[in-house]
């Protein structure tokens, strides 16, 4: 598929799917074609509430199991479709050994991931996902309004530097 083609109409969902051959799994697979050792979670690093997000991941995941790396960078060039010009469209993708996740469905993924409390929170699966991603896209359609956006992306500490990913 070429990138421009991408770009025209269509959920974020299908162009996930559209850009990578399917499984008969329910996830998307890996764009790579392998499974990272590590489950990544992509960000937009310019993201204010994004960036509490993986905030809140880097104290909850005491285990050090996920690694971070913002959609503007260069892991997500090598292992992504392309997400668009606009980043009110982009959403924040997880990628396990059981593919790619996008939208409510990464969120819940990474809740699972963690275990213990946050376990709890993937739960919400059982909402069905006509529900989820609409209320997902409208505050993702928000985010820099109503939480702010900032003129780079997030740089990690010195502790933190070896989860981030290029």
């Amino acid at each position: 598929m070429r990138p421009e083609d991408l770009s025209r109409e269509g959920s974020h969902q299908d162009q996930l799917q559209a850009a990578m051959p399917t499984q008969p799994q329910q996830t998307n697979p890996t764009p790579t074609g392998t499974s990272p050792e590590h489950p990544i979670i992509f960000f937009d690093g310019v993201c204010v509430m994004c960036n509490r997000f993986v905030d809140l991941l880097l104290r909850v995941d005491r285990r050090g199991l996920f690694r971070f790396a913002p959609l503007q960078g260069e892991t997500a060039k090598t292992m992504l479709p392309p997400q668009g010009d606009d980043p009110k469209t982009w959403s924040v993708l997880y990628l396990d050994e059981r593919g790619l996740h996008d939208q409510s469905d990464a969120s819940l993924q990474v809740y699972r991931r963690l275990g213990g409390f946050w376990w709890l929170l993937s739960l919400v699966r059982v909402v069905p996902r006509f529900v989820r991603n609409p209320v997902y896209r409208m505050i993702a359609r928000n985010r820099y309004r109503v939480f702010g956006k900032r003129s780079t992306c997030r740089v990690p500490t010195e502790a933190e530097r070896a989860r981030f990913l290029p």
